[in-house]
């Protein structure tokens, strides 16, 4: 018989951990702690896009507890199956970036509008779902050459969040003013105590990492966010504005800015987002497969894919946006060494929750960017290490232009990080693409691996999936 840390005949190692129930309190409190990193990310599109539409505060707060209630509805069908629907795996869902640009293209035109959004995501949604098993199909053009670059390149990718976290926000940012962007700067990033709770977080979750047992280790991150946010009230750095003004309860009602419109171009527009979506969430399933030790055969991949339209329609319904498994949540897995799907499930809940009390959705939302800066960066660095890892198995001696795909791929992936206005003047249905380091990086790590290594490579690569997805029948 074998150990429960080798390859099981489900085709998957370690799969006892992550369909592992754990102890309520437990799973709570690291449920919270997915929660509290992927929250900021969670509620910026609906101010962005809420904020660019010139929506009322009022519809601004309703897009955000529509949010939270179908973040949280997707995240569950991600963590615990429904059906043919979700990988089975810790994924928290959240509203994907590559969909803002779009979105308030859509919104801004006076033929188009705020329904004409919805519409474009519920059938971009439905789009997905038919797209799904199709990129379950090609799973073999990522061999560990592709998956390795792609995962180093999310880590690389999101340290520039973690950063911007620790200095207190983006050093600069645009504001609509009559209908005029204009660039506002922030005179309080970089600020030294700002930068000093970073460090202090960091150092809490090292700390902690390093002689914390059971709970206490796991929660880590969580401790560190605690500690930063004690000092941050007690140096008046952490506020609570509007908090009286905020509803105790809140009901989230389908259609509540009118029945969706279905036009043309808004869906094809919203189709092409998906399609990124996919890739983007193609990478992030692979990632969080190395971390775990799951097997991510094309049948998981198609389930989790499925599921990401699924959340997406959901958004439609539900007066939000399209969803995708947040990328910042990787990480945390491989910090706190819990693979139990079952903690996603509650932070799905914790979401829900916060969604009909909008004013423990207030408190959480005040945590400073500062404090996760710190935890951010141990995190992230995580999932790069991760793809390092996996890079590291190759043998190049015989993989010789291995290198060339790693290099370019990765160069390219850091160009929307490094000069976010490069690719400024390209025609604007691109920029989902050109605007997306991960999409880049992925499509040239794809691209690049066939071209050096032929489509036999791809091949076998896609028959060794085939025979593990068999045996796992």
């Amino acid at each position: 018989m074998s150990s429960p840390s080798s390859t099981s005949v489900d085709g998957y190692t370690n799969s006892h951990l992550l369909d592992q129930p754990l102890p309520p309190v437990r799973c709570a409190a690291l449920g919270l702690q997915h929660v509290l990193v992927m929250y900021a990310g969670t509620v910026a599109v609906p101010l962005i896009v809420g904020g660019a539409l010139g929506l009322s505060k009022a519809d601004i707060a309703f897009l955000i507890n529509a949010d939270l209630l179908a973040a949280g509805l997707a995240t569950l069908i991600q963590a615990l199956g429904l059906f043919g629907f979700g990988i089975r795996m810790p994924v928290m869902m959240g509203v994907t970036f590559a969909s803002v640009g779009p979105m308030i293209a859509i919104g801004t035109d006076p033929s188009l509008g705020l329904t004409a959004i919805y519409g474009a995501t519920i059938v971009s949604g439905l789009f997905g779902m038919a797209m799904a098993p199709l990129m379950g199909r090609v799973l073999g053009v990522f061999p560990p050459l592709v998956t390795g670059t792609v995962i180093t390149l999310i880590g690389v990718s999101l340290m520039g969040v973690a950063i911007n976290w620790a200095g207190g926000g983006q050093p600069s940012h645009t504001e609509m003013v009559n209908g005029v962007q204009h660039a506002v700067s922030n005179p309080g990033y970089g600020d030294p105590g700002k930068l000093a709770i970073a460090g202090l977080v960091l150092l809490v979750v090292i700390a902690i990492s390093r002689y914390g047992r059971g709970l206490v280790g796991n929660i880590a991150v969580l401790l560190g966010i605690v500690v930063g946010v004690i000092v941050s009230l007690a140096l008046g750095l952490m506020h609570f504005d509007g908090l009286a003004e905020t509803p105790w309860i809140a009901v989230t009602t389908p259609f509540h800015f009118g029945m969706p419109r279905f036009e043309l171009s808004a869906v094809i527009s919203m189709c092409i987002v998906m399609m990124i979506t996919l890739v983007e969430s193609t990478g992030m399933f692979l990632a969080l497969g190395a971390i775990t030790g799951r097997q991510v055969t094309p049948e998981l991949l198609t389930r989790g894919l499925r599921a990401d339209g699924l959340g997406t329609v959901i958004g439609g319904v539900f007066n939000t946006f399209p969803y995708t498994s947040f990328s910042q949540n990787v990480g945390l897995v491989t910090v706190t060494g819990v693979r139990s799907r079952y903690v996603a499930a509650a932070g799905g809940l914790i979401l829900i929750l916060l969604a009909l009390f909008p004013k423990l959705a207030h408190i959480v939302g005040s945590v400073p960017s500062f404090v996760l800066g710190g935890a951010g960066i141990v995190m992230f660095g995580m999932v790069a290490a991760t793809g390092v890892r996996i890079l590291g198995s190759i043998d190049f001696a015989q993989n010789r232009h291995g290198l060339f795909v790693i290099a370019i791929s990765i160069g390219l992936g850091l160009i929307p990080t490094l000069s976010p206005s490069l690719f400024q003047h390209l025609p604007a249905w691109l920029h989902p693409i050109t605007h997306s380091g991960i999409v880049l990086g992925t499509l040239s790590a794809v691209i690049l691996n066939l071209f050096y290594n032929g489509v036999a490579s791809a091949e076998r690569s896609m028959r060794l999936a085939a025979s593990t997805a068999h045996s796992a029948e």
